[in-house]
């Protein structure tokens, strides 16, 4: 029974072993977008401006209303009622209400305002996007250095093994004190442990990848280890020229400074005056009808109820004691701020964008250098266990040379995730990811 229950518990392992999904950083990244929250959010963010553009469109086109109104007037014997300004006791108004304000047909903008206020969502969700993609990158490469590093863990340890095996071997013969042993056993242990915390730091870092990639938290899931694959650092000018072009920094910043001048042109319409047009068409009547009777020398005449009126209205603004030259005023203020804001955008992705071709340089400027002291760790460790066994060299110096390469290659691993965390930072820079 027990022999049964361990092939079910292998047989289970190995199906969801082969039902998790292996995620690229393509993949992961293109499900951060779908699922981030960041990006919800700002999607959300574009739809609302969006109506906003389409509000302030329909706002310069005619508009129909149903005017529905009943007045009652207490009578006193007379046709008005008590209320002489009032047409009767009994008063309809069903009438159908057009609307233009005909100025608004030269004057968009409010419109334009609108679109760039939408242009502006929707950089920002790019922004999102990126601040987001950032996250990821570092996530994503912190399992594969994780992974690389459980890998070294466990050479550590079979190395580990093989010294405290040569040690028993040599005290035996009475080649070593029981010393030697007990250090060995001690690193052995170490190791041991090693092993343990970098399982940990696999799962934890899938946990933090898992949360921003899946609908429903998952961390089971396996990631490519693309740290070895040939990538070259782009020209310096391209990179530049890429970088402005594609950055959706600059993008909301160019877009503030236009939604802020059309601020200061919508401020400045009410310097100027409105001109509308009213239109009405229906019943306003003592009767609710369209042919009624009235009273006249005695006769009653039938007249028409239904009908139409229109009006034209003229405002001209005179004075409001500086109100709207205030809000110019605010305006203007608006577009130096945004233009500010523009050129302080541009200013930081320079520097960004500096600080990341600078970082890859580096980056891949150790990388020969690290491979190489994974080389000489390695066959230091040989030399010392060899130098051991020939009663050369101490126990000591035999689990110093082990932590001097596994230090190595742990260093090598950091060093290749950098490059490839700083070449792809850069990349996103450059609109290129």
């Amino acid at each position: 029974m027990r022999m049964l229950n361990w092939f079910c518990a292998v047989a289970l392992a190995g199906v969801m072993f082969a039902q998790a999904p292996t995620i690229s950083l393509k993949d992961a990244l293109d499900r951060a977008r779908q699922y981030g929250g960041q990006i919800q959010s700002a999607n959300l963010a574009v739809l609302q401006a969006r109506e906003d553009r389409v509000q302030a469109h329909a706002a310069t086109l005619p508009s129909v209303n149903a005017f529905n109104q009943f007045i009652y007037t207490e009578g006193n014997g007379t046709p008005s009622g008590v209320f002489v300004a009032n047409d009767g006791v009994h008063v309809y108004n069903e009438q159908a209400v057009v609307h233009q304000e005909l100025l608004s047909l030269v004057r968009h903008g409010e419109i334009r305002r609108a679109m760039a206020a939408e242009a502006i969502a929707r950089a920002k969700v790019e922004v999102a996007a990126r601040g987001l993609n950032a996250t990821v990158i570092q996530n994503y490469y912190a399992i594969v250095v994780a992974q690389r590093k459980f890998t070294n863990s466990q050479t550590s340890l079979k190395e580990s093994e093989r010294f405290f095996d040569v040690t028993q071997k040599q005290e035996k013969g009475g080649e070593v004190a029981h010393a030697d042993v007990i250090k060995a056993r001690i690193d052995l242990q170490q190791r041991q442990r090693d092993v343990k915390e970098t399982q940990l730091a696999i799962e934890k870092a899938r946990m933090a990848l898992g949360v921003l990639i899946f609908p429903n938290f998952s961390s089971e899931f396996a990631v490519v280890d693309d740290l070895l694959q040939p990538s070259e650092l782009p020209p310096v000018e391209d990179a530049r020229a890429q970088a402005a072009s594609s950055s959706p920094d600059i993008k909301v910043a160019t877009a503030g400074v236009q939604e802020a001048g059309w601020e200061v042109t919508v401020a400045r319409y009410q310097f100027l005056p409105s001109f509308s047009l009213d239109f009405f068409y229906g019943i306003d009547a003592n009767q609710f009808a369209v042919h009624g009777n009235i009273l006249s020398e005695g006769e009653t005449a039938r007249r028409q109820n239904l009908g139409y009126s229109a009006q034209l209205t003229l405002n001209i603004p005179v004075w409001n004691w500086g109100a709207t030259r205030s809000k110019v005023k605010q305006a203007e203020l608006k577009r130096d701020q945004a233009q500010l804001d523009l050129s302080l955008a541009q200013r930081t992705l320079q520097s960004n964008l500096a600080v990341a071709y600078a970082e890859s340089q580096a980056a891949r400027g150790q990388l020969e250098s690290l491979k190489s002291s994974v080389d000489l760790a390695a066959e230091s460790l040989r030399l010392t266990v060899l130098r051991y066994q020939a009663g050369e060299a101490t126990a000591l110096e035999v689990v110093d040379a082990q932590n001097t390469v596994t230090l190595a290659r742990n260093a090598n691993d950091d060093g290749l995730a950098r490059y490839r965390v700083a070449l792809t930072n850069l990349k996103m820079l450059t609109g290129t990811l």
